[in-house]
């Protein structure tokens, strides 16, 4: 529900109920294209003898690709695809079912991904990006009539649009998300779903909500500058929204992709456990902490409830929070991409034997929502092995074990910088796949011995 806005002199007509909006559900289904998916399912048996052929027994291996994106190097497609490249260095095509199942999960190609599922449109268009310069970004529509629009917070404030000596999050801001929702409001759509993640900001939503409209005041009236990011939400005393966009007014339902274990303050608020990882420093990190805390008390009086610790009000940055003050539903990654990709299903239609998935770190975080456990969860209770790949694996990742991943390795083969890792990426995730693969030939050739 969108806070009181009498305060400011103006007030939304609430005695309408919200228009019906299409289903994604109803819309075209997920299947995966031709030209990405490659299932080969020739009978081992029937092929002439090889290695490969004798150690499955005849019996062709089904393997399910399910990788995450590696952030600023690779996309989920092209993990897949460095994955089965490396996967078929060692079964031939006569041996194995592949199937290839990127999983977006609200970040960076997240928007691209559902339109071309749904078989919607994009637009281009530039924006302001999370360093107040202008960025070119994008926008799809799908449904009927194209009324149900599409974005990925990253296309307008992403990490990777953030350059390295430029990694401040107390001034990156979220402008560039509020202006694609406006874009989305002034073409007539009546549902936005925005996907968070891969945020190279953390000013609480504060920018999106300035370019929608709404003014920061402080507590002699003053407006907080536009698109300042965190720094400045310390001195935050007032929302006035009588300058919000007129369709918000109309009740738009919005809707949001999200980490839905990620709280807006506390010790386990987002300033504090991914400030870091967008180039924060300790004395930056408390700055914004201090920052978020002060706008969960100004939304409070708003809202009338206290967000510092909903789950997805620390999303992308804060981000979630300020799209709780316009009314937005926060919706769990894993409920939603299986709504959008149809995902249980892959699982439903095929007894795999081994899932292999990854992303760009493997840590105490990966349980907090990722995509690699969740993924993990669900092909456990079908029965299917799950190994992750990583591009590092940091403190607390033997806690994945408990998701249900049986094994994991990191792709790197020695110490490097990571500009040398990013620039290897797609070599490193094909070269350790070939090298999982070959282990679990291995594994199968001494089962197989034993029977």
């Amino acid at each position: 529900m969108l806070p009181n806005m009498e305060s400011c002199g103006s007030s939304i007509d609430t005695s309408e109920s919200r228009p019906a909006m299409p289903k994604l559900s109803s819309l075209k289904t997920f299947d995966v294209p031709s030209h990405t998916v490659e299932e080969i399912i020739a009978s081992a048996a029937s092929a002439i003898p090889t290695p490969t052929s004798e150690i499955l027994g005849g019996h062709p291996l089904k393997v399910l690709i399910a990788p995450s994106g590696f952030k600023e190097s690779l996309g989920p497609e092209q993990v897949a695809d460095a994955i089965e490249s490396g996967v078929r260095e060692v079964v031939d095509g006569n041996t194995a079912i592949l199937r290839k199942l990127p999983l977006h999960d609200g970040g960076e190609g997240f928007c691209r991904a559902l339109v071309a599922a749904h078989g919607g449109d994009i637009m281009d268009l530039v924006v302001t990006g999370p360093v107040g310069t202008p960025i070119q970004s994008h926008l799809g529509f799908i449904g009927e009539g194209r009324k149900t629009a599409v974005l990925d917070m990253a296309a307008a404030a992403g990490l990777r649009l953030v350059p390295t000596m430029s990694r401040d999050p107390t001034t990156t801001t979220t402008y560039g998300v509020g202006e694609l929702m406006r874009k989305a409001l002034d073409e007539g759509c009546s549902k936005i779903i925005v996907g968070c993640g891969d945020s190279g900001t953390s000013d609480g939503g504060a920018g999106m909500l300035q370019a929608l409209g709404v003014r920061l005041l402080e507590e002699d009236g003053n407006e907080l500058p536009k698109g300042d990011g965190g720094q400045s939400l310390s001195r935050l005393a007032k929302l006035c929204w009588e300058n919000l966009h007129p369709r918000l007014r109309q009740k738009v339902q919005v809707e949001a992709v999200c980490n839905i274990k990620n709280v807006l303050c506390g010790p386990n608020g987002v300033a504090r456990i991914y400030g870091p990882q967008k180039g924060a420093t300790p004395e930056q990190v408390e700055i914004l902490a201090a920052g978020l805390d002060r706008l969960a008390q100004v939304a409070g009086k708003d809202l009338n409830e206290d967000i510092s610790g909903i789950p997805g009000s620390g999303a992308s940055g804060g981000l979630g929070a300020g799209l709780m003050l316009l009314g937005a539903k926060l919706c769990p990654r894993s409920e939603a991409i299986n709504e959008f990709f149809e995902f249980d299903r892959v699982f439903a239609d095929n007894q795999w034997d081994f899932v292999i998935t990854a992303e760009g770190s493997l840590d105490s975080q990966s349980i907090r929502g990722k995509m690699t456990t969740e993924v993990a969860r669900r092909a456990r209770q079908h029965g299917a092995q799950v190994v992750a790949l990583a591009g590092t694996i940091g403190e607390g990742a033997d806690g994945c074990y408990g998701a249900g991943i049986k094994a994991f390795t990191s792709i790197l083969r020695g110490p490097s910088s990571l500009e040398e890792a990013i620039a290897e990426t797609e070599k490193l995730v094909k070269d350790g796949a070939e090298k999982v693969m070959r282990m679990i030939m291995v594994g199968l050739a001494l089962g197989r011995r034993q029977t």
